[in-house]
Order: C-alpha cells, then sequence, then structure tokens
C-alpha cells in the first residue's frame, strides 16, 4: 500500500519585483498571511465585495471557499485574485501593488 505525500501546511508567498517573501499557510487566506508576515498589502472589506485587495498572480494557484469570489470571469482568466478569499494551494507569485 502506497501513502501520498501529506499535503505542506504552508507555501511561500512572494511578491515581486520587490522579491519580500512570507509563509502562506493553507489554512488561511493569502491577505493573513502577507499581513501576518509585515508584507503591505491594500484592503478594506476582507470578504471580496470591495475589490480593494485584487492583484495579480503570476505564477502558482489558490482556491476559494466562497461560490463566487467578486472578480468577473475575465479577471479570473488573466490571473486576478483576492487574497482577502484566496487560500493557496502551492507558493504564488503576486505582482507587488507598490510596483
Amino acid at each position: 500500500m502506497s501513502r501520498s505525500a501529506p499535503t505542506p501546511d504552508f507555501f511561500i508567498a512572494k511578491l515581486e519585483p520587490s522579491g519580500q517573501q512570507c509563509d502562506a499557510w493553507a489554512d488561511q487566506t493569502l491577505l493573513h498571511s502577507l499581513e501576518a508576515g509585515s508584507l503591505n498589502w491594500p484592503s478594506s472589506c476582507r470578504n471580496g465585495t470591495c475589490r480593494t485587495c485584487m492583484g495579480k498572480l503570476r505564477s502558482g494557484s489558490v482556491h476559494y471557499k466562497i461560490e463566487w469570489p467578486g472578480l468577473t470571469t475575465e479577471e479570473m482568466e488573466e490571473g486576478y485574485v483576492l487574497p482577502c478569499c484566496a487560500y493557496p494551494q502551492s507558493d504564488v507569485v503576486l505582482e507587488d501593488p507598490a510596483a
């Protein structure tokens, strides 16, 4: 009987081009992890409706626990995410909002 590797408890979230990074916990939103890692990211509502935190995901993957996270289909296809309600599924690279 073979065992699959356990899912990691955390990944790495990196901002480009600044190169800043922090742990991105699988059971916490990206915004929570960014703030816990002392990375500056804009936010307001924290539930996906105001879109203040919207950012571009350059690489990696996320999932949402809510049915519709407040992004258009086109925005999702272009790689935009809402860190306030997005959970990492891998290491992620986000476009630094300060860049």
